[in-house]
């Protein structure tokens, strides 16, 4: 069956990465190796049901305009000022030592520079979806390590939304002018787009969704959030020629500073979740397992940079700043792997016409391979530190703790351990809310 129409490539994706997602989270992977392998049986290079891979990408696009909407909704400028001292200087080194080392990968391998800088970029971002989940199955989310890497991220994510503005400004072959009058007028476009969403944002939208909320209708709600969503991210691009992306991202800051920012989390982003699914399955219909062997050694390399690279920064940096141990290894580890943005980010590679197919392979390979470890790699934090404590001169060294990295620890007298601070009864709409 070839060219199927909207309803079956729907059905066919969502049916796959249902079966699939909940196989891998039975075993205890992440579902997001399920989408993606689910996309790989229904896209082109496997025999069998094959998805219409043009509506796939189109769907998929609505995918990363949710997405993206999703991470500016939960933004919050206070969680990162409470880590800034850490989060700031580890995620700007930890993604140039990344970049570098991918775009070195790159080259070595033959490609254009242009092609390895986006290809690096790709490969210094950690998914957030990834991480939140590995933090929250180890119950370390609300722990100082949990706070540090989510910062960490947040960082990060600001870096990544740059790199989507600046990089068709540099790549996208814009006609009349130089490299830094595109650079400039890009930024005066997005300073000019920020200025009017903050405007827009904070005497318009809110009385819109007063309005909205005063008719009871959760149907109303759920699709004003989608318009705002969708409707800034469109006149992004349509009217200031940047990222879809970024103006999504705007558009989940201004909710999610209003009043009904855990209303849209709670009611609006279920959909969110629907569209994220046929993102990663799209992403997962680019994969041709054919030519995996063709690009082993660059698969190797990528995952090299993304499980040895990136981590070893991680640890030398926080390591130097006198954490705890645990800290130490728990942002190193969290942060070893790569997702969503990194897909993003390979689709504007490719809209482009800069990173080829075999970038694409090496890319979702390497990160199904590292989502499929990181939650492994994770469990083994505590062995180590316990048997690093049975040598109490290289436990010394490495347990470089000074007083102000154990601040977060303290508090009243109580032998409960932060991360058993808060008690949820009840897993409810509400409880999911609060948790």
């Amino acid at each position: 069956m070839h060219s199927p129409d909207l309803i079956f490539t729907i059905a066919g994706g969502l049916s796959a990465a249902l079966v699939f997602g909940y196989i891998t989270q039975r075993i205890g992977l992440s579902p997001i190796v399920g989408y993606l392998l689910a996309g790989t049986l229904v896209g082109p290079h496997t025999p069998g049901f094959v998805a219409n891979t043009t509506l796939a990408q189109q769907l998929a696009e609505i995918g990363v305009i949710l997405l993206m909407f999703g991470v500016g909704l939960q933004f919050h400028f206070e969680e990162l000022l409470a880590v800034r001292r850490i989060a700031i200087p580890g995620a700007l080194a930890q993604s140039g030592v990344s970049t570098i080392l991918g775009t070195a990968l790159a080259l070595s391998f033959g490609w254009h520079w242009s092609s390895g800088l986006i290809f690096g970029i790709a490969l210094s971002v950690a998914s957030t979806v990834v991480l939140i989940r590995v933090l929250s199955d180890n119950n370390d989310l609300h722990t100082q390590a949990g706070h540090i890497a989510v910062g960490w991220l947040v960082v990060e994510d600001i870096l990544t939304v740059l790199a989507l503005v600046l990089l068709p400004a540099l790549f996208g072959g814009a006609s009349g002018g130089s490299l830094p009058v595109s650079l400039a007028l890009t930024l005066v476009k997005v300073a000019v787009l920020v200025g009017l969403t903050a405007v827009f944002g904070t005497r318009v939208i809110p009385r819109v969704l007063d309005y909205i909320a005063a008719t009871r209708s959760r149907e109303l709600f759920t699709l004003s959030v989608l318009v705002i969503a969708l409707g800034i991210a469109v006149v992004s691009s349509e009217v200031f020629n940047v990222s879809m992306a970024l103006g999504a991202f705007l558009a989940g800051m201004i909710v999610g500073r209003s009043e009904y920012s855990l209303r849209a989390a709670s009611e609006a982003l279920p959909m969110r979740d629907a569209f994220a699914v046929l993102f990663f399955v799209s992403v997962g219909m680019l994969l041709d397992v054919h030519a995996i062997a063709d690009v082993a050694p660059l698969v190797l390399g990528a995952l090299a940079v993304v499980l040895i690279g990136k981590p070893l920064v991680a640890f030398i940096l926080v390591w130097t700043l006198r954490y705890p141990l645990r800290t130490v290894l728990t942002i190193a580890v969290a942060l070893s792997q790569i997702g969503e943005f990194s897909f993003i980010l390979a689709t504007l590679g490719h809209d482009l016409g800069i990173l080829s197919t075999t970038a694409t392979n090496t890319l979702v390979a390497t990160a199904i391979v590292s989502i499929v470890l990181n939650p492994v790699a994770y469990r083994t934090i505590g062995p180590i530190e316990r048997w690093l404590r049975k040598y109490p001169a290289l436990y010394g060294i490495l347990n470089r703790a000074s007083n102000h990295s154990e601040v977060a620890t303290k508090g009243p007298a109580t032998a409960t351990h932060p991360k058993y601070r808060a008690i949820v009864i009840g897993y409810g709409p509400t409880g999911r809310t609060v948790a």
